[in-house]
């Protein structure tokens, strides 16, 4: 619906599939909850009923991005907008640990989302979470210092990290830039009996483009940062689209993601502690 994340909060707690669905998380009834439900009333009930992990101040939603190279972990998409030195530390450690049950990798390489790749540029926050992850050389993981918004579909690192204003204009511009080249194609395709012909031979390549660039293989965003497991699937999707985002979540729960993100961040904790996340506006 279009109610607000708090009204739908009020309105569906305990009656709600959403609800239903991540109390059975809670109890254990369930390894996992898929909903196709509007984002921020997901976010709103999962965070109050299965709370954040210790050390975690805010949680991110997760995306698995299809890139040159294979695939990259992206957060945050969306679910907390801005973010001090901390939020992104944690980010960074949850995503790794993300990157290595996903892509099998002991040590995933991480970069942070920037306006450059120069150590003087960004704001303080991204420049203080480069410092501080640079400086740890946490053996969890593999900085290799900041990326620019085109490195993330050359896939110049396994996670990809960033708040979630700049992620989720990052991910709309990503889908429609997709969308637009698919129907630029479509076009030049029917202009000509020539371009038609063309199609024929090359109709291959591009069944295999439209293969790799299909929204429903990386349908699926993820809570992460919660006590339990929760999967936002586009609402718009497909029934195929929406059996990945089941997948997806059949796949974090198949190779224990929770108690990995708990192991790392308790290893790990030094590198959260040695910055303190800013207080929350609850306003």
């Amino acid at each position: 619906g279009s109610d607000k994340p708090s009204q739908a909060l009020r309105r569906g707690r305990k009656t709600s599939s959403m609800w239903l669905a991540i109390d059975a998380v809670k109890k254990g009834e369930a390894d996992v909850a898929v909903s196709a439900g509007n984002t921020g009333a997901l976010m709103a009930m999962s965070r109050f009923h299965l709370r954040t992990l210790k050390g975690i101040d805010r949680p991110a939603i997760t995306g698995i991005w299809p890139t040159k190279r294979g695939e990259s972990v992206v957060l945050d998409l969306g679910a907390t907008i801005g973010g001090d030195a901390h939020h992104l530390v944690s980010l960074a450690l949850m995503g790794a640990a993300t990157a290595s049950v996903l892509f099998d990798k002991k040590r995933p390489t991480v970069g942070l989302l920037n306006i450059g790749t120069e150590e003087i540029k960004g704001h303080e926050e991204i420049r203080e979470a480069g410092e501080i992850l640079r400086a740890r050389n946490l053996p969890e993981l593999d900085y290799i210092g900041f990326v620019e918004g085109d490195g993330i579909g050359r896939g110049v690192a396994d996670v990809i990290v960033t708040e979630g204003f700049s992620g989720n204009i990052a991910l709309k511009a990503a889908e429609g830039t997709a969308r637009q080249m698919a129907e630029l194609l479509r076009e030049e395709m029917q202009r000509s009996w020539l371009s038609k012909l063309g199609y024929l031979f090359a109709r291959s390549a591009f069944q295999a483009l439209r293969n790799k660039m299909d929204p429903n293989k990386s349908n699926g965003g993820v809570f992460l940062g919660l006590n339990g497991l929760v999967v936002k699937s586009h609402g718009g999707t497909s029934a195929e689209g929406f059996a990945y985002a089941i997948d997806v979540g059949y796949e974090m729960a198949h190779y224990d993601l929770l108690n990995k993100i708990n192991q790392m961040l308790n290893r790990e904790g030094g590198a959260l502690n040695s910055v303190q996340p800013a207080p929350e506006d609850v306003s």
